[in-house]
């Protein structure tokens, strides 16, 4: 007996801007008629939204897949679907091998989703957007471009989601009026490039006026900044947020490398030395600045020398935040044909002791916010414990301040004030208090 197809659960896997494209998906699957459920046994169709950025990520991607694919014996599911990156990326390899997955869709795809499931399940298709968060009511990410120019040698993006296309200000202006008007309180600026925004379209770089207008929209309370690319994080921007309250003093920089020999065969725009003159810049302007970057380790040719150069620089230009990975070798970009591969061991041998410098200098931070009074978002509640996020956390990627609670009445998407009064690696305890912030 056919299966039913009335009800959808969406796997989410990857970053932030994948789980945008989940989001409208799952607004266009909702108004074309489906039902949306959170857990995939209760689920007629099911629909992996995969990654496909490095190695890990891939493998991710395809054993979710498997997994997924038993609920179709097991359970109500009678379609499972592949979309997203990995299978924009490789769709005659996974059709050949993943003969669990029913179809395959790629990430420009989604209005032909849409209209097959319809068809399938003799509804109506809806196509307009519409967006359904899955992230908490009070905070959202507003990607405003999707695709990127920069090229790095490493890097299959442009390969799978082609080059920068910027969102017209008009229509992100009102796509975040209307995430306010549902109670959205923290805006989380993505992009592939953030400071890149509107190039394409205004030939200039426009980020510092829209993030200016975002807070202009009322109860939007925080406007935080990731995905910056180095040679395009100026002092304006950093004055642009210096200057105004409502973007907190966070951002996120992905550097990857400091030797300037390695940061030219990456093909990353930019120097060495601009990163730390900017690095410089935001800690004379803002000594309260939070820095997140990333780093790759074990990038054909480096060498110890170059990679005690990346220790070195850390250390003396503490980023508070850190993620880092092994260098994966990627078909179809430049650097899969190297000379000069590093070997897995110590590539990762690397990787451990840059995560071990970065723990104690995450660890030597959280101590001296101690006994600071901060005002924070409380993300959720549960066992007696409010999981907080001040300005310095960014969610999903950094930790969390716990508050203990006793018969304060505290709920998910309050602001309160905290005291921080205990350090741990990558959390914080705090207690609430009635003082303002400093």
């Amino acid at each position: 007996m056919q299966k039913k197809l009335e009800t959808v659960a969406v796997i989410s896997l990857g970053c932030s801007k994948n789980l945008v494209d989940s989001e409208n998906l799952l607004g266009k699957l909702r108004a074309s008629g489906f039902s949306i459920v959170t857990e995939p046994h209760e689920a007629n169709i099911i629909i992996v939204n995969t990654c496909g950025f490095i190695e890990s990520a891939k493998s991710e991607s395809i054993e979710t897949v498997i997994e997924m694919a038993r609920y179709k014996d097991e359970g109500v599911c009678g379609l499972l679907i592949m979309t997203g990156c990995l299978s924009q990326r490789y769709p005659n390899e996974l059709r050949d091998e993943l003969f669990e997955v029913d179809m395959f869709f790629g990430v420009n795809q989604y209005d032909e989703l849409i209209h097959e499931l319809s068809r399938l399940a003799q509804k109506h298709p809806v196509c307009e957007d519409g967006r359904m968060l899955s992230t908490p009511p009070f905070m959202a990410y507003l990607r405003i471009a999707d695709g990127c120019d920069n090229r790095c040698t490493y890097c299959a993006i442009p390969l799978i989601r082609g080059g920068r296309r910027s969102v017209p200000m008009d229509q992100l202006i009102l796509e975040a009026e209307n995430l306010a008007k549902g109670g959205v309180k923290e805006l989380i600026v993505i992009a592939q490039d953030t400071t890149a925004y509107g190039q394409d379209i205004y030939g200039k770089s426009m980020i510092c006026e829209l993030l200016n207008k975002l807070t202009s929209i009322s109860g939007i309370e925080w406007v935080r900044l990731l995905y910056t690319y180095p040679n395009t994080v100026t002092k304006e921007l950093i004055d642009t947020i210096a200057a105004n309250e409502k973007i907190v003093n966070y951002i996120d920089m992905p550097i990857q490398h400091i030797s300037q020999r390695l940061l030219t065969k990456m093909n990353r725009h930019g120097t060495s030395d601009h990163i730390k003159s900017i690095v410089s810049y935001m800690r004379k302007v803002m000594p309260d600045f939070v820095l997140r970057s990333t780093a790759i380790v074990g990038f054909p040719t480096e060498t110890e020398a170059e990679f005690q150069e990346l220790l070195e620089f850390f250390r003396e230009n503490t980023f508070e935040r850190l993620g880092a990975f092994a260098y994966s070798r990627e078909e179809d970009t430049p650097a899969y044909d190297f000379e000069g591969q590093i070997p897995d061991d110590i590539k990762e041998d690397r990787l451990k002791r840059l995560y071990e410098q970065q723990r104690l200098i995450s660890l030597d931070f959280n101590k001296s916010r101690i006994g600071k009074i901060e005002r924070v978002l409380v993300e959720s509640v549960r066992d007696g414990f409010a999981y907080c996020r001040s300005y310095a956390e960014s969610p999903d990627i950094d930790g969390y301040i716990i508050v203990p609670l006793g018969f304060e009445d505290v709920f998910a998407g309050d602001f309160i004030n905290i005291r921080l009064i205990r350090a741990e690696e990558y959390d914080m305890i705090g207690e609430i208090c009635c003082e303002p912030t400093e």
